[in-house]
């Protein structure tokens, strides 16, 4: 990988941004032979050097980042008043990757390959072009391309239509925390643990385990808006004295985030040489937040048929609209009343096995495991809710 220098210059493919998406997208195209002899332009606005996230997901096959996965547990466990169960997840595994173990890999990938030109600068203005494709105006230049694609964030705050769409975030703290004794169950994943006061919203526990002394324990909410620091972190201080008993631990690193979950239709491409990655491309999961295997999924079917026949394929995403209508459904409930979260999901783990749950959350279930899916959660608020699609209002808490 070369750096470029700033001036206009010609290249099949730009990428706009080198986080989770646009890497993502630069590897696969480094690993399909079919596209060995196209030229690619990555543009990052700064290098990355920290370990600044970490993303996990649930899988029952091998994945493409599976060598640097920093741990993965066969078991979950799911708490809320008066349901508790830990949950052997069979052929399934969750797995969690560290953000800089990413960055690295990736860059040192396409290091070694030169097909891949690397510029370190924020883009100004990106436009499809009617002789070339596209045209990025840059604080290093002006480059051109073929296709880009672009993962910059949405402006959501400029985007929101309050009286259509429904945004809310998925915000937390994590702690990173080192333990004098054994505390921790390094083979059981503390998916939600929802026994603490909801406060009208939906708020849970997440920890990762990583051995009996070590863990990340992250206070999350789904909410409209972010709390406080100092609240997450007397959650995070209550979990461990009241919850695990703690008396003394060691933080070693931290982790704070927001994801938008919103049913705002987020354009899969914009013209026809420009196409948006990550959570500009509604990438993140609506009602879960969950967004990097959705990312590795859509960059091998972008890779896939520019390989095939030179273009992105017509329907970038595959997204199916029953699985769309779920993520609004359970995005309402959420904005109306978000303390029923902890029924919803206690109900789908209590009444269905693991597999149908990760199996839908990917939206890879049939029709009839739909029904069950519906059929195993009070209809109440799905009503409700149902009744406010219609209306083609959002509901509001009452």
């Amino acid at each position: 990988m070369s750096l470029a220098a700033a001036a206009v210059l010609e290249y099949d493919y730009l990428i706009v941004g080198g986080g989770a998406a646009g890497l993502s997208l630069a590897y696969h195209i480094a690993q399909e032979p079919r596209l060995a002899d196209k030229k690619v332009l990555l543009i990052e606005p700064e290098a990355k050097t920290q370990n600044d996230r970490t993303w996990s997901v649930w899988a029952d096959e091998p994945g493409v980042f599976d060598g640097i996965v920093a741990h993965e547990w066969r078991k979950i466990a799911f708490r809320s008043p008066g349901f508790e169960r830990v949950i052997d997840l069979g052929r399934y595994r969750y797995k969690t990757i560290n953000g800089l173990d990413y960055y690295r890999f990736v860059h040192q990938a396409l290091a070694e390959n030169p097909q891949f030109t690397l510029v370190q600068a924020q883009v100004t203005n990106l436009k499809n072009t009617k002789r070339i494709g596209t045209r990025a105006v840059t604080s290093a230049g002006e480059f051109t391309a073929r296709y880009a694609f672009d993962s910059r964030p949405p402006n959501l705050t400029q985007l929101r239509q309050p009286d259509k769409h429904r945004y809310l975030l998925q915000h937390f703290v994590g702690w990173e925390i080192e333990t004098e004794a054994d505390v921790f169950d390094p083979t059981t994943v503390e998916f939600m643990d929802f026994r603490g006061e909801q406060q009208h919203e939906a708020r849970f526990i997440y920890v990762l385990p990583f051995t009996a002394r070590k863990a990340l324990v992250e206070y999350t909410l789904f909410s409209e808006t972010v709390l406080p620091k100092a609240e997450y972190e007397a959650a995070i201080r209550e979990y461990l004295n009241n919850t695990l008993g703690l008396k003394s631990y060691r933080i070693t690193a931290e982790e704070v985030g927001a994801i938008p979950m919103t049913d705002h239709p987020l354009p899969a491409r914009v013209g026809q040489h420009i196409v948006n990655l990550g959570t500009r491309g509604g990438r993140a999961k609506p009602s879960t937040g969950y967004a990097f295997k959705r990312i590795q999924q859509h960059s091998a079917r972008l890779v896939a048929a520019l390989a095939t026949t030179g273009h992105p394929p017509a329907d970038t995403t595959g997204d199916k609209w029953q699985f769309k209508l779920f993520d609004t459904l359970l995005l309402d409930i959420m904005q109306r009343r978000g303390e029923s979260t902890r029924d919803i999901f206690r109900q789908l783990f209590e009444r269905n096995p693991v597999e149908r749950i990760f199996r839908f959350l990917d939206e890879q279930t049939s029709w009839a495991d739909n029904l069950r899916v519906m059929n195993s959660v009070a209809p109440g608020p799905f009503m409700r809710s149902i009744g406010q699609v219609l209306r083609g209002r959002p509901g509001q808490r009452q």
